[in-house]
């Protein structure tokens, strides 16, 4: 036996908008297009949050960090579709479908808009969010985010390769996770959070949907190369909005170049960084993560009319084939 179960979320009889009546997190499940979205929703006043989880993580991933806003703010952590208690179905994992589900998610819950904070995957989902639906962001929190550059571990880059979802059950099925628990049980006061939540998100891996809905999400954003998706060409857009960047120093992930890249490309950003913390820095400085976002919110303020304040971003970032200098437009194609 593993361990008793887990109490099942709690799924409303009548849908109904979010209710913030306890400062206690907890998980709720909606049922969006057919498919069970699982959240974890929870504080009573503040600014509403929305935080998105990385590949292979969920809701949880946020660790103590998430209870810590929740007593400021009011917090919503999906599991994004693939991935924890939400269902897996075969289908679309590319961010644009995410970024539509997680507005969805929004909708339902009757929230207009957010401050998003996106760890990893979940930044590129969140930059994507901001691009589909500007009116849906408030300020945008990137963490240790993907999108940023060509540069990712060597270990996500090999699941593009042909055959990764061949191998992937070799490595990862109930009997070794089973193994693996049994091994790191009696040292799990003594494991450090960031792998923590790595052994975690490879455990989920022994469940058939879940290591498929793994392969199609990573392979929608990843090739052998490394990242395939990039918001370079469109990163300008990101100054119509208050951006802070959190990164981990040392992240062997995603390597913390990217932040100060981008902090360089739009002077206005913030950017912090967590020198001694790796890929995870919500979970391995919790408080001093739920400081740095609380006093972001608290000091920048959401553009009044954000759907006019990207239009106009986009205008002044773009121009005619017409006024390209000669042959320019014809060496795009080449």
């Amino acid at each position: 036996m593993d361990g008793p179960t887990p109490a099942q979320p709690h799924v409303p009889a009548e849908w109904s908008p979010a209710c913030w009546t306890t400062s206690e997190v907890r998980t709720e499940v909606v049922v969006v297009h057919g498919h069970r979205l699982s959240y974890r929703i929870g504080g009573t006043t503040g600014p509403v949050l929305l935080l998105l989880h990385g590949l292979l993580g969920s809701g949880a991933s946020f660790g103590p960090a998430l209870d810590e806003l929740a007593r400021t703010h009011r917090v919503v952590a999906p599991d994004l579709p693939g991935h924890g208690a939400s269902e897996k179905p075969a289908g679309d994992y590319s961010l644009g479908s995410l970024a539509t589900q997680v507005r969805d998610l929004l909708v339902l819950l009757g929230l207009e808009s957010a401050t998003v904070v996106g760890h990893s995957l979940g930044g590129g989902v969140a930059m994507q969010l901001a691009y589909q639906f500007p009116t849906a962001v408030e300020r945008l929190v990137l963490v240790d985010s993907g999108g940023l550059g060509r540069t990712v571990s060597p270990a996500l880059r090999a699941v593009a390769l042909p055959g990764a979802e061949w191998v992937l059950p070799a490595l990862f099925n109930p009997v070794t996770t089973s193994a693996v628990r049994r091994l790191l049980g009696p040292l799990q006061r003594f494991t450090p959070p960031a792998l923590g939540q790595v052994v975690a998100g490879l455990a989920t891996l022994a469940d058939t949907e879940a290591r498929a809905a793994f392969v199609l999400t990573a392979r929608a954003v990843l090739d052998v190369g490394g990242q395939r998706v990039s918001a370079a060409d469109r990163l300008y857009l990101a100054a119509a909005l208050p951006l802070l960047l959190v990164w981990g120093g040392r992240d062997p992930v995603i390597p913390v170049a990217h932040a100060h890249d981008l902090a360089e490309q739009l002077p206005g950003s913030r950017l912090v960084v967590f020198d001694g913390a790796g890929h995870f820095p919500q979970v391995e400085e919790p408080g001093r993560f739920a400081a740095v976002v609380a006093d972001f919110v608290a000091t920048t303020a959401a553009p009044a009319d954000r759907d006019a304040t990207w239009a106009a971003a986009l205008r002044s970032g773009s121009v005619r084939a017409g006024q390209l200098p000669l042959g320019a437009a014809d060496s795009t194609t080449s």
